[in-house]
C-alpha cells in the first residue's frame, strides 16, 4: 500500500470500524510522523503503521512510531527480529507479514502477536514461494499458536467469509481500498485498477524482490529484458528509482511500476472506504447466513 495509504485513507477505515495502517514504506521519517500527527487528530480510535523493513532510514521510523505513541506496527519484507522486541517494550502490539509457513513460525518465535498470511495473489512485494492465499491459511493455521490475518486476494464480504472458514482470525485488505476516495495514489491509477480484468497482473522481477503488478510498458519491457538472459545488476538499472512513486502516486500509467493484487478484476467502482467496509460486512452476513440456512 505504498504510495496508496497515507492518513486519509488510514483515518477514514479506523473510523468505518476497521483497522487502518499508515504504508510507512513511500515516507521519509518526518513525513511519516507528520502523517501519524494527522491521524491522531482525525480519529479516536486505533490506526497503525506498516513498516517493510527493506527501505532505508527503518530505524529512524520505529523511533518515531515510539516517539509519537502509536500502538500497533505491522513489520513486512524483513527479519521480524530485528524491532520486535524493542516495540513491545514500549507496549506496541507487533504483527509481522509472511508469505510461508516456515516464515510464520519464525515470527511466532520471534515474539510476535499476530501473523498475517499472505498469498501469491497480492498485490506489490510478495514471496517467492508462490503459495495462494487459500493453501497457505490452513497451512499456516496448523502449526501456529497466535492470532492468523489472512491477506491476499480478499476484498469482498464472501473472501472474508471463506478465509476464516479456512482458519483466518481476521483479513488484511489492501488492493480493494486503492480504489477508494480517501486513498493518496494518482485518479488515474485507481482507474486503471478499475478497468484490470482477470490476468492483467504478473509478479516478476524476483531476483530483486517480487512483485505483483498491472502489465503496462514498463512491465512488458521488463519482460523483453528478460529474454537477454540479465544480470541482476541488469535488473536493478533497468528498475531505476522510484518507479513505484512514478506510476501509482504521480500517475504514469506506461513507464510506472502499478503495485495491484489479482483481485483487482473484481474491483469495479471507487468509493469511500466507509461504504467499501460497509459493503463486505454486508456481504459476509448475507454469505455467512447462506452457509448456515444450507
Amino acid at each position: 500500500m505504498i504510495w496508496n495509504s497515507g492518513w486519509r485513507l488510514a483515518t477514514a477505515v479506523s473510523n468505518s470500524g476497521g483497522l487502518g495502517l499508515l504504508g510507512a514504506g513511500s515516507m521519509y521519517p518526518e513525513v511519516l510522523r507528520e502523517h501519524i500527527l494527522k491521524c491522531k487528530n482525525a480519529t479516536a480510535k486505533p490506526f497503525g503503521v506498516n513498516v517493510p523493513m527493506l527501505y532505508p532510514d527503518i530505524d529512524k521510523i520505529i523511533d518515531i512510531i515510539i516517539e509519537e505513541g502509536v500502538k500497533i506496527v505491522f513489520t513486512s519484507a524483513g527479519n521480524p527480529k530485528t524491532f520486535t522486541s524493542k516495540l513491545k517494550e514500549h507496549g506496541i502490539t507487533v504483527v509481522h507479514v509472511v508469505s510461508s509457513v516456515k516464515f510464520a513460525l519464525k515470527a511466532q518465535e520471534a515474539g510476535i502477536d499476530a501473523v498475517v498470511a499472505e498469498g501469491f495473489e497480492a498485490g506489490g512485494h510478495n514471496g517467492r514461494e508462490e503459495t495462494t492465499t487459500f493453501t497457505l491459511i490452513p497451512m499456516v493455521k496448523e502449526q501456529l499458536d497466535i492470532p492468523l490475518i489472512a491477506a491476499g486476494g480478499i476484498a469482498t464480504g464472501r473472501g472474508m467469509l471463506a478465509a476464516m472458514v479456512l482458519g483466518a482470525d481476521g483479513v488484511q485488505v489492501g488492493s480493494r481500498f486503492v480504489a477508494s476516495e480517501e486513498a493518496s495514489s494518482h485518479p488515474a491509477f485507481k482507474q486503471m485498477v478499475v478497468d484490470a480484468k482477470e490476468g492483467d497482473t504478473q509478479l516478476t522481477l524476483k531476483e530483486l524482490a517480487p512483485v505483483r503488478m498491472l502489465k503496462n510498458k514498463f512491465f512488458e519491457s521488463v519482460m523483453q529484458l528478460y529474454n537477454t538472459n540479465p544480470t541482476k545488476e541488469d535488473l536493478i538499472k533497468h528498475l531505476g528509482r522510484a518507479r513505484a512513486k512514478r506510476g501509482m502516486f504521480e500517475g504514469d500509467l506506461e513507464e510506472g511500476e502499478l503495485e495491484i493484487g489479482q483481485i483487482a478484476g473484481l474491483i469495479h467502482d471507487i468509493k469511500p472506504a466507509a461504504q467499501i467496509l460497509k459493503d463486505m460486512i454486508e456481504e459476509f452476513k448475507v454469505a455467512q447466513k447462506e452457509m448456515t440456512d444450507l
